[in-house]
């Protein structure tokens, strides 16, 4: 089967875009010792941000508390998203209850219920975002660079940035 032509860049920020917004689980990268522990979890976009929750006790919980640095992973190997980004705590506390209430909609749990594990939040500010389908799409795959959207509108071969806020 031949692949389809490679996506431009406008078109593949409004795929990735809706992705990000519809999607539900993501894979979850963090370094720790003796190496790199990858968990799926479920999450929440907010248009700038990522949230996801996971058991304050688990290995992924305490790697992002001694190195905030995460990878994520999006959708189908032959459709994938891969982010790297910043995570922050949150403790329950910090978390405002309308953020609390959409990610348990969209997610379909609710931690802030869960007390035989308390669970531990994390606000993930994406730093670079790529996206690419097939090989054709590995050139142009970056859509995010320092955690600002590439945009249209830059003479042939550039591309201007939009900063995430």
């Amino acid at each position: 089967m031949a692949a389809a032509p490679p996506r431009g860049l406008e078109e593949r920020l409004r795929d990735t875009r809706a992705r990000l917004e519809n999607d539900v689980d993501l894979w979850v990268a963090t370094p720790g010792s003796p190496g790199v522990h990858l968990i799926p979890l479920s999450y929440l976009w907010n248009g700038t941000t990522f949230l996801i929750s996971t058991p304050r006790a688990s290995i992924t919980a305490r790697n992002l508390l001694s190195d905030p640095g995460v990878r994520l992973g999006i959708g189908p190997t032959r459709d994938v998203v891969i982010v790297d980004g910043t995570a922050e705590p949150l403790d329950l506390a910090d978390l405002a209850p309308e953020t609390g209430d959409a990610f348990a909609t969209k997610t379909g749990f609710d931690p802030r219920k869960l007390d035989d594990h308390p669970y531990q939040y994390f606000r993930i500010r994406p730093r670079r975002i790529q996206a690419w389908r097939e090989a054709n799409e590995l050139q142009g795959r970056d859509l995010m660079r320092d955690g600002h959207w590439l945009t249209t509108g830059a003479p042939t071969g550039a591309h201007q940035h939009s900063t995430i806020r």
